[in-house]
């Protein structure tokens, strides 16, 4: 049993994203229980009982609760530097990694998002050099996000959601990998690449990719985007055949068709 006290698995992620993780891991034999909350635990030897507040109880041989990840920061004694963490262990900094101590900077899990060993590196990087007084260091802004289920989910930029929201118009493009040659050849049915773009300046907003590899897939998303091409870069581009970054041509043809 999985148990999410929100009403979608990965509520961040695009919404088709996560109803195709929910999907497959109800496939695989998980039971997903949503708008749960627990109550408290009961243990036995040979065998844990989880309460919910809604008044079910779920035997199992084990639990795994999952929180997100918090700052390393207790034990550090900042309160003498005059810095206070936030309830996840977490510092508050700007643009240029400071702190809210002139002379103290901070970078990676210990100042929340993204929590990414990638990201951290960077960002480390950028605020070593802010450090020394280089100003044109470029703070890390768009990150991709990698999620190592089974199978992988990974996207940079807006969700569908997001966009509605800021009432953007955009299209959308697929390519489900079931459709690609290379994925056929290697038994790869269960996947889907998505690309959301400007509906009259065909500029790519954001791209989400829900399958195995999709974490390597996401990268050649990522390079056009930093480069401010447009869909027209992916129709206009030949990629090996078959491959699986086709994918990305598939799903821009696909997204043509719906406006012109």
């Amino acid at each position: 049993d999985l148990i999410n006290n929100q009403n979608q698995l990965l509520s961040y992620l695009d919404s088709e994203i996560s109803d195709a993780i929910a999907h497959d891991f109800r496939q695989f034999g998980v039971v997903i229980r949503s708008n749960e909350e627990i109550d408290h635990l009961e243990t036995h030897d040979d065998c844990v009982i989880l309460h919910l507040k809604s008044g079910k109880k779920i035997k199992s041989d084990a639990i795994l609760w999952s929180n997100g990840r918090s700052g390393n920061t207790e034990g550090l004694n900042l309160e003498c530097l005059g810095l206070t963490a936030n309830s996840r262990g977490q510092l508050k900094v700007d643009d240029t990694y400071c702190t809210e101590v002139e002379n103290i900077y901070a970078a990676g899990d210990v100042i929340g998002w993204p929590s990414l060993a990638s990201a951290a590196y960077d960002q480390g990087r950028c605020a070593a050099a802010f450090m020394v007084g280089d100003r044109d260091a470029e703070p890390v802004s768009s990150v991709p996000t990698g999620i190592y289920t089974i199978p992988e989910i990974s996207c940079i930029g807006k969700t569908e959601q997001e966009l509605t929201d800021a009432k953007v118009p955009y299209e959308v493009g697929q390519a489900f990998f079931k459709h690609l040659a290379r994925a056929q050849i290697i038994g790869e049915r269960s996947g889907v690449l998505k690309i959301l773009f400007h509906r009259e300046t065909l500029e790519i907003l954001g791209i989400h990719c829900y399958g195995n590899h999709a974490s390597e897939i996401i990268h050649i998303g990522q390079a056009v985007m930093k480069c401010n091409a447009t869909l027209e870069y992916f129709v206009n581009t030949t990629f090996n055949y078959p491959t699986m970054a086709e994918a990305y041509r598939v799903a821009a043809l696909n997204g043509l068709n719906r406006v012109l």
